[in-house]
């Protein structure tokens, strides 16, 4: 043979050795592992801000409106908002204590004589009937002071209702009646909004109530703002018509100033109870015309493709469903497009 034939061939056989030798190149691929969390399924609703006092004050005396606040005044617990002129009652108070001093000399005078009767009827120098009648007297005087005291009290206690006080803290929001009018007793004066306790009113259908029920929080949303506030009464009557019952949240008193009544909220309610499901990277998704797959590498980095049904996703990750997948396993989140069954690869990020 050819010497140089012979080094040809030699040759090939050595490169078809080394080639065969090589290990074979694994695809480099990035993984995440699968997440196990508690889902709370949550629905928003559309809801109103209420201040839970919203009262009209009244007159409590008959008489003429001295003084009432105006409109858009801020008016603390126990203050003065309307004055009612108290003279006519001072008047009356004067009298009446006139009368019981009236009264209580009268009562002296016969308390005096009936003693006196009763020394005399010892000796027989008076009757048994004088006595028994001046007894009769005395224990009508005595009656007629505490009647008198009475309408005292009477009349001390209106002249306190001629000044009207704010039964709780809150901005003036209208004036129905101006000073130097008339009123009667429960004549309407003028509406007191309570600015400090307020609550958030919601209407939500009656499907939900089971799962609202046990609801003790309820995030709250407006304008950008958010809050977390505590479920203070739940109405388990629905209305006839709109099939809807209603939610009442009160708003803590830290951020009642920057909320108010008659705003419009959003609040996120529970609609299901709550489960455990994965979710995986939103990039471990890959779509196909069959459905969508994960690729999950096992501890032998070998790929097993998992066919999955995709849920509700937040951010970047989405939650799936799969009985071949669990918390832990390892899927592909770089690299996995071309890959196969039973591919060996290699992790770029471990």
């Amino acid at each position: 043979m050819n010497p140089y034939l012979k080094l040809l061939v030699s040759m090939v056989f050595i490169s078809h050795g080394l080639s065969a030798a090589e290990p074979q190149q694994l695809t480099p691929v990035s993984v995440e592992q699968v997440q196990e969390l508690t889902v709370s399924p949550k629905v928003e609703f559309v809801g109103s801000i209420y201040s839970r006092n919203n009262a009209q004050l009244t007159a409590g005396v008959a008489g003429r409106l001295q003084w009432i606040a105006e409109p858009g005044a801020q008016v603390q617990k126990d203050q003065k908002v309307a004055q009612i002129d108290p003279l006519p009652l001072q008047l009356q108070q004067q009298e009446q204590q006139a009368q019981i001093k009236r009264a209580r000399i009268e009562m002296d005078y016969l308390h005096g004589e009936t003693e006196r009767l009763a020394e005399l009827a010892k000796t027989h120098s008076a009757s048994a009937f004088e006595l028994a009648q001046m007894r009769s007297r005395f224990a009508l005087a005595e009656s007629d002071l505490h009647i008198a005291q009475l309408r005292l009290a009477q009349i001390e206690d209106q002249l306190q209702h001629t000044a009207i006080l704010a039964p709780y803290s809150g901005v003036i929001t209208e004036r129905l009646r101006e000073a130097g009018t008339d009123v009667n007793r429960s004549d309407a004066l003028l509406m007191l909004l309570d600015t400090y306790q307020l609550e958030a009113r919601i209407q939500v259908p009656v499907k939900y109530l089971e799962a609202i029920r046990q609801t003790e929080q309820v995030l709250l949303h407006q304008q950008g703002e958010s809050l977390l506030a505590a479920v203070s009464t739940l109405i388990p009557s629905a209305n006839m018509r709109s099939q809807a019952f209603e939610i009442r949240v009160s708003l803590p008193l830290t951020n009642s100033g920057n909320w108010t009544a008659g705003q419009h909220i959003t609040a996120s309610l529970p609609t299901a109870s709550d489960s455990n499901r994965l979710r995986v990277h939103r990039d471990a998704l890959l779509l196909r015309q069959e459905g969508t797959f994960v690729v999950v590498v096992d501890e032998q980095n070998v790929a097993h493709r998992q066919k999955v049904i995709v849920g509700p996703g937040e951010q970047d990750w989405v939650s799936v469903k799969s009985d071949g997948l669990k918390a832990g396993d390892r899927v592909a989140t770089r690299g996995a497009e071309r890959l196969t069954d039973g591919q060996r690869v290699s992790i770029t990020n471990s």
